[in-house]
């Protein structure tokens, strides 16, 4: 690499100057206190842990986002995390061994391969809840209320709320006795909303007239609340688990609804967002002008098996630097004070007693600096000597 190129950083790789990183820490502050206030504890999961501990219970394209290395102590398969979900629900179930509703939370950074979408970093800054121990929908009507207390706290002014439920798909495609392949072909032409494709791929895989009809309406079953309410009418002769998926959607909707007066929600049935690893509601987050949801959950019970301890599982995240970037909120830098480089004792007794006070005080490294110099460094006020004293005095 020429020396003229070594300011160069990888695509997808960014560094954070002193106003991002500022409004990043005050986002990250302010939205942990509020997590600790619904009673979420604190978690710090490793950057790196093995590979075959990291990827439990987690999907194939979980797999590909993940950085492999060898380690060179034990010579086994090391991963740098790229989601830390899967590392907190190991912390639950083996490290805690804590009975009933086990609330956690965490802000940190993972690092992806490539990617998740255009423009979007490869070194997130993870930020979210999950509560352990809980299979009712109280689990989830409490994540979801957090999840848009997280968007509200963090100035994102505009925030459209989606549902949805990956049992109901699940439960059609069994009922329906679909391959693995074929499963996957109608999986991705819904992902994708191709809607010709998926009708062409369900007169040719279903052969009964029924099933055939659901899943085709389920795959347009996306809009406002009055999508929720036509699923539980037109699938009232669905099998069983489908009518059980929406009648629990139902009672979240109106939980999140009775939480949340006046909110509008959005429902996408056939969301099939981690479909691999949910299983029951997921939900997202969005906003006008951003393409992608900034924020998304769901249910994943039994995650906690391979640790040894099966648990009912819900949570959510988010990444604080799509957040920074699409908040409303003005974070300022504090306006600082000024210390003359001298070694007075009194001098520097003040400048530790306005520190411990919260003040910012920057202590000259030059002697006879300009009042000009002294603006420059961000400073508008300065400690001055006056009858013997040192005060604080505007510049």
């Amino acid at each position: 690499m020429k020396a003229v190129d070594r300011w160069l950083l990888p695509d997808g790789v960014e560094e954070i100057l002193p106003g991002e990183a500022r409004k990043l820490e005050a986002l990250r502050r302010n939205l942990l206190d509020t997590y600790e206030c619904w009673g979420y504890e604190l978690v710090i999961p490793p950057l790196i842990e093995f590979l075959d501990s990291l990827l439990v219970g987690s999907s194939h394209d979980l797999d590909i986002h993940t950085f492999k290395i060898t380690d060179q102590l034990s010579g086994r398969m090391m991963g740098i995390r790229a989601d830390i979900t899967p590392q907190v629900a190991r912390m639950d179930a083996h490290s805690l061994k804590r009975e009933g509703a086990v609330r956690l939370c965490y802000a940190d950074s993972v690092l992806h391969t490539r990617p998740r979408g255009l423009l979007t970093s490869r070194v997130p800054l993870r930020l979210g809840a999950e509560l352990f121990g809980h299979s009712g929908e109280a689990a989830d009507i409490e994540l979801i209320s957090l999840m848009h207390e997280t968007l509200i706290v963090a100035g994102i002014e505009r925030v459209q709320l989606v549902l949805g439920h990956v049992g109901i798909f699940r439960s059609l495609v069994q009922a329906a006795q679909l391959s693995t392949d074929d499963e996957t072909l109608l999986f991705d032409a819904l992902q994708r909303k191709a809607y010709e494709e998926v009708d062409g791929l369900l007169e040719r895989l279903i052969a009964e007239d029924d099933l055939r009809l659901m899943l085709r309406e389920l795959s347009r079953a996306n809009g406002g609340e009055q999508v929720l309410a036509d699923a539980l009418s037109n699938f009232a002769t669905a099998p069983a688990p489908v009518r059980s998926a929406l009648t629990e959607l139902d009672k979240i909707a109106s939980g999140v609804k009775a939480r949340l007066p006046g909110l509008k929600l959005g429902f996408d049935l056939c969301e099939l967002r981690g479909y691999q690893y949910h299983t029951g509601v997921v939900f997202a987050a969005y906003t006008p002008g951003y393409g992608r949801a900034i924020a998304k959950g769901g249910r994943y019970d039994d995650i906690g098996e391979a640790y040894g301890r099966a648990r009912p599982a819900s949570g959510f995240d988010t990444d604080l630097k799509i957040l920074a970037r699409l908040s409303s909120l003005k974070v300022s830098d504090r306006a600082c004070i000024f210390a003359p480089l001298d070694d007075d004792p009194a001098l520097l007794q003040k400048i530790a007693s306005l520190r411990a006070e919260g003040e910012k005080v920057l202590a000259g490294l030059d002697a006879g600096m300009t009042a000009e110099q002294i603006r420059d460094s961000g400073c508008n006020r300065q400690l001055k000597k006056q009858d013997g004293q040192w005060r604080v005095v505007k510049l």
